[in-house]
């Protein structure tokens, strides 16, 4: 039976983002369910949606076989363990231990950052991001310490990814890469680099097309028109 992700808007979801450029740039298949995030009112089509699948109300889900993972270090873990082929973690313990800190770092942290720079695809918000720095300092040193983590990895592994080849960890900041890109946030060259890197990524590129054409989508998709 083939996987099914559940997920959010790709112009904003950054947490469903996660598990889709994992699976999808490892060659993982599954079948794509996308929802709508209107509001989360509990009367909302999306809560009213999502809770028949997860009832902890949020996306992303992955079902397998009537097994159903939800949150996205849950499901990375479930993969690695599904699919220890497709080598998710580093091979190395203590590597992979590091990459293991850095995504729990980002799963529980850097909430100035996702406050104040919220992910959306499609706005070109260039201007705004130098004067969000300024006047949040807490924004600025979340940002302060995404560079040092990654400059510090990248002289470790040498690249092109965060610990060489691409791993969970990579998929796990991308969406604070697309923020990057949205909010022109400045960095020094290698973390522009590697900013660049995962931007040329199949699987983040694909994303970002779809995020830019998804209203249309959404509009189209009968699903939700039908529980409208």
């Amino acid at each position: 039976m083939t996987l099914q992700l559940v997920i959010g808007n790709k112009n904003y979801s950054s947490w469903s983002m996660r598990p889709w450029v994992l699976m999808t740039e490892t060659g993982i298949p599954f079948e794509e369910k996308r929802m709508r995030l209107d509001y989360a009112a509990a009367d909302s089509i999306f809560k009213k949606e999502i809770v028949r699948i997860n009832p902890a109300g949020r996306v992303p889900v992955l079902v397998d076989d009537g097994l159903v993972i939800w949150d996205s270090l849950a499901i990375a873990e479930y993969l690695h363990e599904k699919f220890p082929e497709k080598k998710l973690w580093p091979a190395d313990t203590k590597t992979r231990a590091r990459a293991r800190s850095v995504v729990a770092e980002m799963h529980s942290g850097f909430g100035a950052l996702r406050t104040h720079f919220s992910m959306n695809i499609e706005a070109q918000l260039q201007h705004v991001g130098p004067r969000v720095l300024a006047e949040q300092p807490q924004a600025r040193a979340d940002l302060d310490r995404i560079v040092q983590m990654w400059s510090e990895l990248l002289a470790t592994s040498g690249g092109p990814m965060l610990f060489g080849s691409f791993c969970v960890a990579d998929a796990f900041y991308a969406p604070v890469v697309k923020r990057i890109v949205t909010y022109g946030l400045p960095v020094p060259p290698v973390v522009q680099g590697y900013i660049d890197r995962v931007q040329a990524l199949k699987s983040v590129a694909a994303w970002t097309k779809d995020a830019l054409a998804e209203h249309d989508f959404l509009e189209g998709n009968e699903d939700y028109r039908a529980s409208r």
